[in-house]
């Protein structure tokens, strides 16, 4: 049972990264205002990156600046496509939040709500079919 024990606490930044994933899953899943259901989305997509850098990582591993010395004496280096891979989606969620935020401002002047509720309840009053 111990090595159990030690085998999972071992990889605890895959288990905090998927806590934190829970806590934006719940956050888009539950919350009835849409800013909430935007940070939540935010909290997950930080997760994932914390997920992914954290799988980039070697213990002992160097900058991934390679030379022919370290080439020879076999000096293990850090991955850096997860890091390149994780910049690259860092702007696409700046730029999803951004997009979402904007209409969200438009759903609020159209509605007079940022609540998902209410503005289900004015689509149908309006004759708009939601599913």
């Amino acid at each position: 049972m111990e090595w159990f024990v030690a085998k999972v606490f071992a990889k605890y930044n895959y288990w905090i990264s998927i806590l934190i994933m829970l806590i934006g899953f719940y956050a888009i899943i539950a919350k009835e205002n849409l800013i909430k259901k935007i940070i939540g989305l935010n909290i997950f997509q930080t997760a994932i990156f914390l997920f992914f850098i954290s799988l980039g990582a070697v213990k002992g591993g160097t900058a991934p600046i390679v030379s022919e010395e370290m080439v020879k004496k076999g000096y293990p280096y850090v991955n850096p496509l997860p890091h390149v891979l994780i910049l690259t989606a860092i702007v696409v969620s700046v730029a999803t939040t951004a997009v979402a935020l904007s209409l969200i401002i438009r759903m609020y002047r159209q509605y007079g709500t940022i609540e998902e509720g209410e503005i289900i309840e004015k689509l149908k009053e309006e004759g708009i079919e939601v599913k």
